[in-house]
């Protein structure tokens, strides 16, 4: 019976220190709700701006049902929350997942967090200042005085959105492509030789991924992926040569896994 106990402790302290860590950050999340729920308005007129400047003389944005904006608010200061918080849970998850982790395994750890939040951040930002003016004054430029646009603060939130988190996804393929060159799937030879079809397919996502039938955000989300492929290009060379003189760094790795078994 004692055996089974000490069996289970591990598992038991494990799932106690996972539910502590997921408590601090809905305690953080919720704090930062309230905060950012005072400044919702403010919030969403900014993420309302490129669409204010672009609307016709009059225009304005409407809502349709008695509880729209109030749930719209809602939800600005939520995604604000996450946004804001991001550095305290993405701790927390490091903090738990560190222990499993190889020394080796570590250094990379906090690296890729940075990097990465560096290139959603980027695209994101890339999205509101420079594909949603282009992409607004494109689209509104067919309304006249037969057609009047009056845009739902509910579509519009979802747009942006959908916007927001494609451009964030696609700023992150030179970390998608250094991992593939990690464990061999890929090597700088082989995207130089299939760029003409990556160019073709970089297209045929930029046409997926964006949430209007515009050839003008397409095109907008396909400019910033062709040079993020180029970029991708030369990680994985970087990545190669690095792996190619560290033979030691190998070694050291396989030292702490016959450590720990």
């Amino acid at each position: 019976m004692k055996e089974q106990t000490d069996e289970k402790m591990p598992l038991v302290s494990h799932l106690e220190e996972l539910r502590a860590r997921l408590m601090r950050i809905a305690i953080v999340l919720i704090v930062g709700f309230v905060l950012c729920y005072q400044w919702s308005e403010k919030l969403f007129e900014t993420m309302a701006r490129p669409l204010i400047e672009a609307l016709p003389g009059g225009s304005t944005m409407i809502f349709t049902s008695p509880t729209e904006a109030f749930f719209i608010y809602m939800k600005v200061a939520f995604f604000a929350a996450i946004f804001i918080t991001s550095p305290y849970w993405l701790f927390q998850i490091w903090r738990f997942t560190s222990p499993g982790l190889y020394k080796s395994e570590k250094k990379h750890v906090l690296p890729f967090i940075v990097v990465s939040s560096m290139l959603f951040i980027t695209g994101v930002l890339f999205a509101y200042f420079v594909v949603f003016p282009m992409a607004f004054r494109f689209l509104l430029s067919y309304a006249s005085d037969l057609i009047r646009p009056m845009i739902s603060i509910r579509e519009y939130l979802s747009l942006v959105l959908r916007f927001m988190l494609a451009f964030g996804v696609i700023f992150e393929l030179p970390v998608f492509m250094y991992f593939l060159a990690k464990i061999g799937v890929v090597n700088a030879a082989f995207l130089v030789s299939k760029r003409r079809y990556a160019i073709l397919i970089i297209f045929i996502v930029a046409a997926v991924l964006t949430p209007g039938p515009d050839v003008v955000s397409q095109i907008l989300m396909a400019i910033p992926l062709l040079i993020l492929y180029e970029i991708s290009i030369v990680v994985v060379r970087f990545t190669a040569k690095k792996k190619a003189s560290a033979p030691a760094e190998d070694e050291e790795a396989a030292e702490e896994i016959d450590e720990k078994e």
